[in-house]
């Protein structure tokens, strides 16, 4: 924990009193004494900010609010009694796919019957002992997702993903969506960037090695129907539904996907 400056032995050494030089028309303060203050007030900002966020998701939270871009791993969790509310018994075993994914899982974990684990698409760093206790448990793992998933098929009644397909080339997608639908057993929901409403930053660029590519939902609907994945209407109208009663929208584009039988 950084020491605050030593200012009463700085006003003692120098024979002043606070504030008493104040009344003086030519007194100026300090040059070490206003950096002093600029520094103690950028670290109280950073712990107001950090305080109460859970550990990584809140500085995630307020990177994409400083950086202006939008989080859909962050909307996710706001998202989580909307999809309990659309999805119903679906929800009894969900997969997370995404970074931060401890933190959604923690969320899930939370939620009346439901048993929740988590797949993170790129190496963990500076995680919080919560984080560290589910990835000992097996209930967070990491693994690349351009790659077979190490689950059987149907191992999760729902699969949930965000943050992860926007960094990956249509080559990979090929493989990598119908994966993700092959581990569900009753559907599968995708959260995406809009065109325009996000860029990639620094911290994303090397995790991933890519930047991101937001694409249109006209463009996810070929996708879906190149693949041969069917989206699910049912599961759309429950979730247009049980938005609108919350009059909540989404800042990410929402898809819901049957499972590959």
């Amino acid at each position: 924990m950084s020491r605050r400056p030593n200012t009463s032995r700085r006003f003692a050494d120098g024979g002043s009193i606070p504030f008493v030089g104040g009344l003086h028309p030519k007194s100026r303060p300090s040059p070490l004494l206003s950096i002093g203050l600029v520094v103690v007030g950028a670290l109280l900002i950073v712990g107001y900010l950090y305080h109460g966020s859970g550990g990584r998701s809140g500085d995630v939270a307020a990177l994409n609010r400083l950086d202006g871009g939008v989080s859909c791993t962050l909307e996710l969790q706001r998202l989580i009694p909307i999809l309990k509310k659309a999805y119903g018994d679906s929800t009894r075993k969900v997969l997370h796919v995404g970074p931060e994914t401890c933190s959604v899982v923690s969320q899930l974990l939370k939620e009346e019957d439901t048993e929740a684990w988590g797949l993170e698409p790129h190496l963990l760093d500076d995680v919080d002992g919560n984080c560290k206790s589910l990835v000992r448990k097996g209930v967070v793992r990491v693994a690349d997702i351009k790659f077979p998933l190490p689950y059987r098929p149907k191992s999760f009644s729902l699969v949930i993903v965000s943050d992860a397909l926007d960094y990956l080339s249509p080559r990979y997608l090929n493989k990598t969506v119908p994966e993700l639908a092959r581990v569900s057993s009753e559907g599968l929901v995708i959260l995406s960037g809009y065109p325009g409403h996000q860029r990639a930053k620094v911290a994303e660029l090397s995790k991933f090695g890519r930047p991101a590519k937001f694409r249109s939902s006209s463009w996810w609907v070929r996708f879906f129907v190149q693949t041969s994945l069917e989206e699910n209407e049912t599961a759309i109208k429950k979730f247009e539904q049980a938005a609108a009663k919350k009059s909540y929208k989404s800042a990410c584009q929402v898809f819901h996907l049957k499972p590959l039988h």
